[in-house]
């Protein structure tokens, strides 16, 4: 099987190098709104052919673009309204359905692009040198520019990975050029016999990951030291925008993306000790989806101010992208990351099975299960859960010799189905996967 990893490049450019990729950046952050506003004037259209047919020569008269990034800036541009579509009919639906209220608003007005980072295509618009240079495209024709990297990266794109695009990223307060360029790499297919380890992972954001073992290792991955300083930043930006004064903007470029940085170190950190600690393993993670509507506390004008603050907070920290760092570095440490039901995770007791709202009082940090009365930290009890889901998982990936990375949640039966299943889970240290032919 393969996976995809993205190799960060720093590109060394001199002067006048920066000056032509700069020039770049911005024309084709133009030429994206330019064919935004054509898409929305034209019944939001989303087609990138159309699109293309539609804007093409005016993309390579009036921003001045080389005919691959011309063609490039459609089909971007066709893949955000295509993703807007999908929202405003799912949002329908759940209006239909009685689930929410809220109108989708994201096709009220054109789509604005306000990142410059650009995408080039491999061989088209960049290309590879020796002695560490990559060549690039511009407004005003190839450059040749140095670059420097982590050394598994430069390897991987000297010797054996495929190359795909890149995206040209720009740091702006550093002033420095960036090359993001996706690498696909060949990982050995999985099988029972290679992942004989079970891991289940519950998210969070007092704890970022907790993780249990079927052995009954355990590991907390605090947040206590990251999130304070994210909500920190989160809100000196937003004193700074309400304040709106000249001073104010220079010092937001300044501490721009420092919030979202700090996020993403924290994951990187959290998910490579995770994958590490666990090679040749199956690592159980949440399925996520809607899980914000599901687990909102009261919100609007009955709110108190600290079920505001509550939502808030589980609102910022970025749960999906943690577990998609786990996903790809698992792969390179052998393992694999499926996902699995999220449903009473944090209500349903390992020991007698007694799943209600009850076991977790005032939602705290303890379980007590309100039939037998065990009694174990709540973010522990949800990994817990999820590994026995896992047990299941690698089960019928031995009988069936098919596995899913992901379950099927449209067939509300099939759903429903694994939920009974999950109930009859009972958690035991002598649960070993040399056992599941004989049942958990």
């Amino acid at each position: 099987m393969k996976t995809v990893i993205s190799a960060k490049l720093k590109l060394n450019t001199t002067p006048e190098q920066f000056h032509q990729l700069r020039a770049t950046q911005l024309a084709y952050r133009d030429s994206l709104n330019f064919v935004s506003h054509y898409a929305f004037e034209h019944d939001k259209m989303s087609n990138k052919i159309a699109l293309q047919d539609g804007t093409y020569h005016d993309l390579r008269a009036r921003f001045h673009l080389p005919s691959q990034m011309a063609c490039s800036v459609p089909r971007q541009v066709g893949a955000t309204y295509k993703g807007l579509w999908t929202k405003v009919k799912k949002n329908a639906e759940d209006r239909k359905a009685g689930r929410t209220k809220k109108r989708y608003k994201g096709l009220d007005h054109a789509p604005t692009y306000v990142s410059p980072t650009l995408t080039y295509q491999y061989k088209k618009d960049y290309s590879f040198k020796t002695d560490n240079h990559v060549s690039i495209l511009s407004l005003e024709g190839r450059v040749v520019v140095p670059y420097t990297g982590y050394n598994q990266h430069v390897a991987l794109i000297q010797r054996e990975a495929e190359i795909g695009a890149a995206k040209l990223w720009y740091d702006k307060p550093k002033k420095q050029f960036y090359l993001l360029v996706s690498l696909e790499i060949e990982i050995a297919d999985p099988t029972p016999a290679t992942h004989t380890g079970i891991v289940g992972v519950d998210v969070g954001v007092r704890y970022l990951a907790v993780t249990s073992t079927t052995r009954g290792d355990r590991a907390f991955h605090s947040g206590k030291k990251i999130v304070p300083k994210a909500n920190h930043y989160a809100r000196l930006r937003k004193r700074l925008q309400r304040k709106g004064t000249r001073s104010a903007t220079r010092r937001l470029v300044v501490i721009s993306g420092r919030e979202r940085r700090l996020k993403a170190d924290a994951n990187h950190v959290v998910s490579k000790r995770i994958a590490t600690r666990h090679p040749n393993s199956l690592i159980g993670l949440e399925r996520l989806t809607d899980i914000r509507d599901r687990t909102k506390h009261k919100h609007g004008k009955h709110a108190s101010k600290k079920q505001r603050k509550a939502n808030a907070v589980y609102a910022k920290w970025s749960f999906a992208e943690l577990q998609g760092m786990i996903a790809y570095k698992a792969l390179m440490q052998s393992s694999m990351a499926i996902k699995v039901d999220a449903n009473y995770t944090s209500q349903a007791c390992p020991m007698c099975g007694h799943t209600c709202p009850e076991n977790r009082p005032q939602k705290g940090l303890m379980f007590i299960c309100q039939n037998c009365h065990y009694t174990l930290h709540a973010d522990l009890l949800g990994a817990k859960n999820i590994t026995m889901r896992m047990l299941l998982v690698r089960q019928d990936w031995t009988s069936t010799g098919i596995l899913s990375e992901c379950p099927d949640v449209s067939d509300k039966e099939a759903k429903a189905a694994r939920l009974r299943r999950y109930a009859e889970l009972r958690w035991s240290l002598d649960t070993s996967p040399s056992d599941l032919s004989r049942g958990i």
